[in-house]
């Protein structure tokens, strides 16, 4: 899952369930006559903005904002494209998703047309897009506080009535200034606009290409309209069974996997950092810095870290020479040394943060506002306070480096109205291609062999020592690229699914 993008910068009816199954010419033809109205819309592309390049056209697809009354109130989806490079050789169009949920999309094809190689981008339109409540499709603004924008916030006894009290402050806020609109605000409905986007641009079907959230809404729109999904794939993916509360636990359940292996790291290099011989001295060095930091929160390129903030950036112990460099500098601070030249806080404000594809500015406001909407929207959560103290309590026990960050109290608790559909349960045999770091902090290598598992007809490539999150939108040169690059030309799926160092 992503909160973040880049470091500038997220039950069907009857008749609309059997649309699921029909092929791409008939589809539309079934559908009520004010859907079919939205489909047929004359677009008006024109420049995005002077500040990107010219290549990038916008326009945007009105779509129904409840799909269950497709004559009602309609809203407006913010649509990108970058053109494919050959007439002759183009295939269709490769949609895009960065993550989230709520992160913006629609300066998605510039951001990665430089990443995607040749063969790739003249077979393609390069398709983004600002999902509804996000951007410039229809935001949702609840006018939190930087306190209330974080996702992770520490389980204390003594404390725990201020979070849920800032937790039911964060869904009054939300219904009050948007309760018009998150009921709408689903991953389910985000794929129909995906396919009400399809229509409009005229395609018979799509091929995709989606980020952390965006393999989940991938995979949702592969359960909704197996027939028109083409190409799909998934980058560092998200196991559908866990939506949403078992993912934030998910995440610090697999930082414990990777702080040990951290710890063995550390201690092969400590004649670089000094943090112990063993995997045990390390392991105790940092507890001990934890112990110093609660006493004594210490500062670190002009930032206070007490024992929490620490723990905060559990996502980093993924990159082990970034953690490495991070705790040592932190030791240093400690006896009045000063950071190694180079030396900074990792960036973990937020739940990605680092290895997103750089899409856009963004108002961190409407993209947490956002996030909620989705993830409460999308799967019922617990409504008892006292549940979240006891798992945050359980969690911390079993995972002690962050094991309360995921299980604390959330907004959801408190959300005005129970999820209007069902979670989507994703199984099928459309194809598609998933990729994976082994060290991933936001979608662990766990998350993605569910995704794996519900996805029949796909294969896995698993990059072996990878570290990070996101394998192709990061940029960075893996051992994937070419079955990405072979599947996206030629529809071709490795034979059974692989691992690569």
């Amino acid at each position: 899952m992503t909160l973040r993008v880049g470091r500038t910068t997220a039950a069907m009816t009857a008749g609309a369930a059997a649309l699921a199954v029909l092929t791409p010419a008939t589809a539309f033809a079934a559908e009520e006559p004010s859907l079919q109205a939205h489909q047929r819309q004359q677009l008006r592309w024109e420049r995005c903005s002077e500040d990107q390049p010219a290549a990038l056209e916008c326009t945007t697809v009105k779509v129904p904002l409840d799909y269950g009354d497709p004559g009602g109130r309609t809203i407006g989806i913010a649509v990108s494209r970058i053109k494919a490079g050959s007439t002759a050789k183009r295939h269709g169009v490769l949609v895009m998703n960065p993550g989230g949920p709520g992160a913006p999309g629609l300066t998605m094809p510039a951001g990665m047309e430089p990443l995607l190689p040749a063969e790739v981008r003249e077979r393609f339109d390069l398709v983004g897009f600002d999902p509804r409540g996000v951007g410039r499709s229809s935001p949702v603004n609840c006018g939190l506080t930087a306190d209330e924008q974080g996702l992770h916030h520490p389980y204390a006894a003594g404390t725990f009535g201020q979070d849920v009290a800032r937790a039911g402050n964060v869904a009054d806020k939300c219904w009050s200034k948007a309760g018009d609109l998150l009921p709408h605000m689903t991953t389910r409905n985000t794929a129909r606009d995906m396919d009400a986007v399809r229509a409009a641009l005229g395609e018979r079907t799509i091929s995709y290409l989606g980020h952390s959230f965006g393999t989940y809404l991938g995979a949702v729109y592969t359960q909704l309209f197996p027939r028109r999904a083409d190409r799909f794939v998934l980058d560092s993916a998200l196991d559908p069974a866990l939506v949403w509360r078992g993912v934030l636990r998910g995440t610090t359940e697999a930082a414990e996997l990777a702080f040990t292996r951290w710890t063995r790291w550390a201690a092969a290099h400590d004649a670089t950092y000094r943090l112990g011989s063993t995997p045990e001295a390390v392991r105790a060095a940092f507890w001990d810095l934890i112990g110093q930091a609660d006493r004594t929160p210490i500062a670190l390129e002009g930032q206070l870290f007490d024992g929490n903030a620490i723990r905060a950036q559990y996502p980093v112990f993924v990159q082990v020479e970034t953690a490495t460099a991070f705790v040592a500098a932190l030791k240093a601070s400690t006896a009045g040394a000063p950071a190694a030249p180079g030396t900074t806080a990792p960036d973990t404000s937020t739940p990605a943060a680092a290895d997103t594809p750089a899409v856009d500015t963004v108002d961190m406001d409407n993209v947490v506002s956002a996030a909620w909407a989705v993830m409460c929207g999308d799967a019922g959560w617990p409504r008892d306070p006292e549940q979240y103290r006891r798992d945050a309590v359980r969690d911390r026990a079993a995972r002690p480096l962050a094991g309360d960050l995921g299980a604390n109290i959330q907004p959801c608790a408190f959300w005005k109205s129970a999820p209007r559909e069902p979670a989507t349960t994703v199984d099928n045999n459309v194809k598609a291609l998933i990729v994976q770091n082994e060290w991933d902090p936001q979608t662990p290598l766990a998350m993605a062999k569910g995704m794996r598992r519900a996805l029949h007809g796909a294969r896995m490539v698993t990059v072996t020592g990878g570290e990070g999150h996101g394998v192709l939108v990061t940029g960075r040169p893996s051992c994937a690229d070419g079955d990405v690059t072979r599947y996206l030309t030629t529809g071709r799926l490795p034979a059974a699914d692989r691992t690569c160092g």
